[in-house]
C-alpha cells in the first residue's frame, strides 16, 4: 500500500524539523513520495536525494483557479528548477464553467511546457455538470495531463470508487488517475486502488498502512 501513497504535509505553520520528518518518514516507510508545499522544495529535494522517493508539490491549490495562467507558468519552472518530480495543479473551474474551454485547456497547457513534469490535474468533480465533467476530462488530456483527480482534497469530495472508475473510463492510453480526498483508512485506500487508480494523495499515510485510521482520523 505505502508505495501507491503520497504522503502529504501541507500545514502552514509546519517548521523545517518537520518536513525533514515527513520527508524521512516516507523512506523509511516506502511512500511513493513526499507531497510537501514548493516553499519548502530545497529542504525536501536535499532530504531525499538519492532515496528513489520522489519529491512532489501542487500549485494553485488548495483554492484552485485563483492564480493567472502566466503566474501558474512562472511557478511551475521554478517548481521544476527546485527538484520536484512531480506536479499537482488547480484548475480554473469557473472558466469551464463560462465556457472558455480553450483557456481552460491553455491554463493546464502552459504548465505542461513550463515545468516539463508529469503534472496532476485536480479536476472538482462535485463541481461540475456532467457536460462539464467530461469536458474537464478531455480537456485536461488535451493539454498534456499525466494523470487525472477527482478532486483537490476532502473539502471538495471524500474519494469514492464511483469517481475514480469515472476518471479510469475516460482516460487515454499513458494518462493515469490520482484519487485525493480524505483517505483515511487502508480499507478505503484497497477499494480506491481496486477501482483503477495509480496514486492516493493523503496525509494518513501512517494510519493507513498500520490499519488504524477510522473516521476519526484526520486527512486532507
Amino acid at each position: 500500500m505505502a508505495s501507491y501513497i503520497q504522503h502529504t504535509k501541507i500545514d502552514p505553520d509546519a517548521t523545517r524539523d518537520e518536513m525533514i520528518a515527513h520527508a524521512r518518514e516516507a523512506v523509511t516507510h516506502g511512500f511513493n513520495a513526499a507531497m510537501v508545499p514548493a516553499s519548502w522544495l530545497p529542504v525536501v529535494v536535499a532530504e531525499l536525494e538519492g532515496t528513489g522517493v520522489e519529491v512532489a508539490t501542487a500549485l494553485d491549490f488548495p483554492t484552485v483557479g485563483v492564480m493567472t495562467s502566466a503566474g501558474k507558468a512562472a511557478e511551475a519552472a521554478e517548481i521544476a528548477r527546485l527538484g520536484a518530480d512531480q506536479l499537482d495543479i488547480g484548475v480554473q473551474v469557473g472558466w469551464l464553467k463560462s465556457g472558455r474551454y480553450d483557456d481552460f485547456r491553455e491554463d493546464i497547457a502552459g504548465v505542461v511546457r513550463a515545468c516539463g513534469l508529469p503534472v496532476k490535474v485536480m479536476l472538482e468533480l462535485p463541481l461540475l455538470t456532467d457536460a462539464e465533467k467530461e469536458a474537464a476530462v478531455e480537456l485536461a488530456m488535451e493539454a498534456g495531463a499525466s494523470f487525472l483527480k477527482n478532486a483537490s482534497s476532502g473539502q471538495i469530495e471524500t474519494a469514492n470508487p464511483a469517481s475514480v472508475r469515472y476518471l479510469v473510463d475516460r482516460a487515454r492510453e499513458g494518462v493515469r488517475v490520482k484519487a485525493s480526498g480524505s483517505i483515511k483508512s487502508y480499507r478505503q485506500g484497497l477499494e480506491l486502488l481496486r477501482a483503477g487508480a495509480s496514486l492516493l494523495g493523503t496525509s494518513a499515510g501512517l494510519a493507513i498502512i498500520s490499519d488504524s485510521g477510522d473516521e476519526s482520523t484526520v486527512s486532507y
